[in-house]
Parts: C-alpha cells; structure tokens; sequence
C-alpha cells in the first residue's frame, strides 16, 4: 500500500487516496481515501491533541483573560437576576413551573457562558493565528496537517468554553439558583453549546479577510444573547417572531440548559440536543474543508 494511504501523513490532509496494487483492493483505498477527505475526524484527529496542547501552553500566561470572561455573566446574572427579580419576583416558564427570576435567568447565562468562551477563541483568535501571525503556515512544517489545525482549534474553544460554564455553575450552586439534580448534565450539555459555537464560529471565520469582519460576528451574537429567550419566557415574543427566536442555536442551548437546571426535562430536549450536534458537525466539516484549503492551495 502506497504511503498516501492514510491521507498522506498530514493529519487527514494529504492530498492522495493510495493505491494497493492486490486485487480490489484499489477500491477500498479509494473508498477510505474519500471519506477521509470528507471527514475531519478520525482523520483530523490524530494530532490535533497537539494543537489544543501548544494552545494550553500559551494561555498560562493569558489566564487574566479566563477571569474576565467568567465575570461578565455572573455580573449579568447578580444585576438582572438578583436585581430585576427583585421587582419582577417570578417568572412563569414554557414548561409551566413558576420559579423566581434569578433562578429563570440563571440557566440562560449558563447558555451565554458556553457561547461566549467558544466563540470568541475560534473566531478572534483564529483569524490573528491565520491571517497575520501565520501560525498554521509553521504548523505544516510539522507532521501536524490543515485538519488536526481544525480540530484542536474547535477542541480548545469547547473546552474554554467548558471553563466558563462550570465556573458561572459552580456560583449559581452556591447562590442557590440550582433546583434540581439534572443539573448534572448542564455541563455536558454546555459542552455541547460550546461545540455548535466553536465550530460554527471556525467556519464563518475561514471566510473573513479583515478585522472589519468582525462586526458580522457581534451583529450576530449581541442580538442573540438578548433575545432568546435568555431573559424573559418564548410565550411573552409576539407571535410573528417566535419562530425567528426558535431558529437560534442559542435558543436552542438556553432551553436545553434551563429545562436540566429547573428539572423540566422531557422529549422535547432531544430536539434541542440534535440541533446542537447537527450544527456542530456541519460547522467541523465546514472548517476542516476550508482551511485545509486555504493552507494547502
């Protein structure tokens, strides 16, 4: 067997299916070359461990930045929360319970956590590594390839993202904004946001060209955050946007969140699991693609 076989030693991003001189088996090396092509993982996932360990390594001296991204939603969530449920006392959910309005809240910033720690790694981070610092260009001088880039980029996003969340849900814990025990696998669960995020987040990144950009990217998320239903219950939007809200994927993470937080749990949160991992999935293929392309061609 040719060494092109395993997708020319380049993490998935060799550019050769192999070709294996016995029998049929020209179709099978074909086959696998194909998919592997097609797939970031396993393929992309040989040394990505690699990238998602140089990326550790450099945030030791970065950690100031963890701090003030954890902050931000347990200020949102101690000025609104606390403060705003002061007046507004309870909140009566899409599920029927009535809970107070930290502990309505409380979830969505869980959500908001997820969200922010992934998608501000794979889009402002990448873009300076790609487009100014060349970073990956260094990288291929290693055995590393263009997919183990894409996967150990999405990989470190989900797990800042993961930081952020069991931080914020370890100071909920305490402020006694967790009322059931689902509660869990709200961090799974925001995992799995943080993953949709990430991976979504490299993709659109692949196609930006200047910092200008960016203001697509805060177009999006800025609205996002405030309007699904990350403060106030589905049933309070008019009728004629309620299906724009459901169309989110943040929706979709802020339901799954509070329906574990607040022990509504039903058939309906597997709707929202799958929306998340099709989302992610779509976003890796996405970004394993374009960036073995951009670095490759």
């Amino acid at each position: 067997m040719s060494a092109a076989a395993g997708d020319g030693g380049r993490g998935g991003g060799g550019r050769g299916e192999g070709v294996d001189g016995v029998g049929g088996g020209i179709v099978k090396v074909g086959v696998a070359g194909r998919v592997a092509r097609a797939l970031p993982i396993p393929a992309g996932a040989g040394l990505a461990r690699w990238v998602l360990a140089r990326n550790l390594l450099a945030f030791r001296h970065g950690w100031v930045t963890l701090v003030s991204g954890f902050a931000e939603p347990v200020f949102y969530l101690f000025s609104l929360g606390v403060g705003i449920g002061a007046l507004v006392h309870t909140v009566h959910t899409d599920g029927g319970s009535e809970v107070p309005y930290a502990v309505f809240v409380a979830p969505a910033l869980l959500a908001s956590s997820a969200m922010n720690g992934a998608i501000m790694d794979s889009t402002f981070n990448v873009f300076f590594k790609l487009r100014h610092a060349k970073l990956y260009d260094s990288m291929l001088a290693t055995p590393i390839g263009p997919r183990d880039i894409a996967v150990g980029e999405i990989g470190w996003a989900v797990l800042r993202g993961a930081l952020y969340s069991a931080a914020f849900l370890v100071v909920a814990l305490l402020a006694g904004m967790v009322t059931s025990w689902w509660a869990l696998l709200a961090l799974p669960a925001a995992v799995l946001i943080g993953l949709a995020f990430a991976a979504i987040g490299m993709f659109a990144t692949t196609y930006m060209t200047s910092w200008q950009h960016f203001d697509y990217i805060t177009l999006a998320i800025q609205p996002m955050f405030l309007f699904s239903a990350t403060f106030f219950p589905l049933s309070t939007y008019p009728e004629g946007i309620r299906w724009l809200v459901q169309a989110t994927p943040l929706y979709h993470g802020v339901t799954l969140e509070r329906g574990l937080m607040l022990g509504e749990v039903s058939s309906a949160l597997a709707g929202h699991t799958a929306y998340l991992v099709v989302l992610g999935v779509i976003g890796a293929l996405g970004a394993a693609r374009r960036i073995e392309r951009l670095l490759l061609t």
